[in-house]
């Protein structure tokens, strides 16, 4: 039996393996590889924070693995959806998952930088407008959904600031990634080589980060509550 000790380290190690191989397969085309090595990585890195965190687990740690499932259904379910209803499902999953993030993050908000300098907002409200003027020409019906998730992701980046350092990096991180997605899927001009790549990373090490955050945030000494 594997000591509980170790499961942490474990569980980080696999996360990073897999991240790797799946990173390494979006840079070959191996496309076989691709969803298999992808559907690995939430519960991987769901297990390690689950198993990092203290006794008994902190509703922020317990959150961002709620959140973890549902980005994980993102990740796989649009694999069972017909082509047209495909990135419906993966939007929708993974607006839940920004939701649970951000009732997750809320109650630090009193503790971000944001909310004493408010100008700290303007890079993240130009990111998001930005987003969806650029991909609202090509969004057609399907404006509405990414306005909506748009608005979701970019709350969610805003009040990881709030949670820890390493958690305002993921947030942003996250932002950069689903831009990513969103200027490949509605904008006819955008073309990133390796566009995969870039996506998965940024995807992987945003999630890495909000659950590094959120740990350090659960360690924190008792007096460091929510503001």
């Amino acid at each position: 039996m594997i000591p509980r000790e170790t499961l942490p380290r474990l569980f980080l190690a696999l996360f990073i393996l897999v991240s790797v191989v799946h990173l390494a397969v979006q840079a070959v085309g191996a496309e076989a590889w691709s969803r298999p090595t992808q559907a690995l990585l939430m519960p991987l890195l769901a297990a390690f924070a689950w198993t990092a965190a203290p006794r008994p687990r902190g509703r922020l740690v317990r959150l961002a693995a709620v959140a973890l499932f549902f980005s994980w259904l993102g990740d796989t379910a649009p694999a069972l959806a017909s082509q047209d209803t495909a990135f419906l499902v993966m939007v929708g999953f993974f607006a839940v998952a920004q939701a649970v993030y951000i009732t997750a993050f809320a109650p630090w908000w009193g503790r971000s930088p944001l909310r004493s300098n408010r100008t700290l907002l303007v890079p993240y409200a130009v990111v998001v407008a930005g987003l969806v003027a650029l991909c609202a020409p090509g969004a057609g019906p399907l404006l509405v959904p990414v306005l909506v998730y748009g608005l979701l992701l970019g709350a969610m980046a805003v009040l990881a600031v709030g949670v820890h350092r390493w958690a305002a990096v993921g947030g942003a991180l996250f932002l950069l990634s689903d831009g990513l997605i969103a200027l490949r899927a509605f904008s006819p001009g955008f073309d990133l080589p390796l566009s995969g790549f870039w996506v998965m990373l940024a995807y992987t090490a945003a999630q890495a980060l909000i659950v590094l955050g959120a740990l350090a945030r659960d360690r924190a000494p008792a007096g460091e509550a929510p503001a």
